[in-house]
């Protein structure tokens, strides 16, 4: 699923506005990244936005 597994940032919806500002229906995805981390001395494959996959190279250095 189009879910972040830290923060849980997911698929969310809005609307395109054109000139005449008719509203259709459109999505804004998160930019979601299969990563391996090390959790508990073992390397784990998950699901991180970019964000998060920031955050966690701040806080490793």
């Amino acid at each position: 699923m189009a879910k972040c597994n830290t923060c849980g940032k997911a698929t969310t919806f809005g609307h395109n506005r054109s000139f005449s500002l008719r509203a259709t229906n459109r999505t804004f995805k998160p930019n979601l990244q299969k990563v391996s981390v090390m959790e508990n001395g073992r390397l784990v494959k998950k699901t991180l936005c970019a964000k998060c996959i920031k955050t966690l190279g701040k806080s490793a250095a």
